[in-house]
Formats: structure tokens, sequence, C-alpha cells
């Protein structure tokens, strides 16, 4: 997958995701989008938006959504799951530690102590 900052991205599906996919490319090529616009082609990153913050307004989202959410979220919830953080970052495509660990956030309750052997 061609993901931001032109780099290649690499995205692992369970098998029960893969079959659906394929099914719904139907006879698609393999350079085919997966999702066409209605134009055909790729969905650009505006009609994505479009899409996303249309979808948070049928859900009564008032926040301002962007696709973005979804990327955050992944790293935060893989992270609170206790994926590696060197994991999280190659799958985001960081170059820096530093900015895969903006996603790790304490949670109340939580504290580094209980990790410690006493």
């Amino acid at each position: 997958m061609y993901g931001k900052g032109e780099k290649t991205r690499h995205v692992l599906l369970s098998a029960e995701t893969w079959r659906e996919l394929v099914q719904l490319r139907g006879s698609a090529g393999e350079d085919d989008a997966v999702f066409e616009s209605q134009k055909g082609g790729c969905l650009s990153r505006v009609q994505v938006w479009n899409i996303v913050s249309q979808a948070a307004d049928r859900a009564g989202i008032e926040k301002n959504v962007s696709p973005h959410w979804m990327r955050h979220a992944h790293a935060s919830h893989a992270l609170d799951r206790g994926a590696p953080v060197h994991l999280v970052k190659d799958t985001l495509g960081h170059a820096l530690l530093a900015t895969t660990s903006q996603y790790a956030h304490a949670r109340p309750g939580d504290s580094s102590a209980r990790y410690l052997a006493v």
C-alpha cells in the first residue's frame, strides 16, 4: 500500500478480511483501486476526508473528524494492548520512535512502578 510520504506500506489482514476484499474486487486487476471513486480510479485524500466527515456526521459526532483519527486510534489501541512500540513505528512508517511514542497515553491508575520487581 502506498502511503503518506510516498512510502510503501504493508497492511496485515485477517484471512476473513482478505477474502471479503477479494470478493469486493471482483474482476479488478492487481493494480486497480480497492475502493474506486465515482469517476473510477483511486480515491483522492479529499474524497476520503469527505467520506469520513460524512460518516461522523451520520453518527452524530460533532467534533472535526479526519482519516488521521483512525491512524491515531490504531496506534493508541495497539500500544494499549501491548504491541511493541517499534512494531507500531514500522507499521505507521514513522522515521523516529519519538513520533510513535506520542501515541502512548498514560491511563488513570496505571504506573510504571507496577512493572518493577519488589
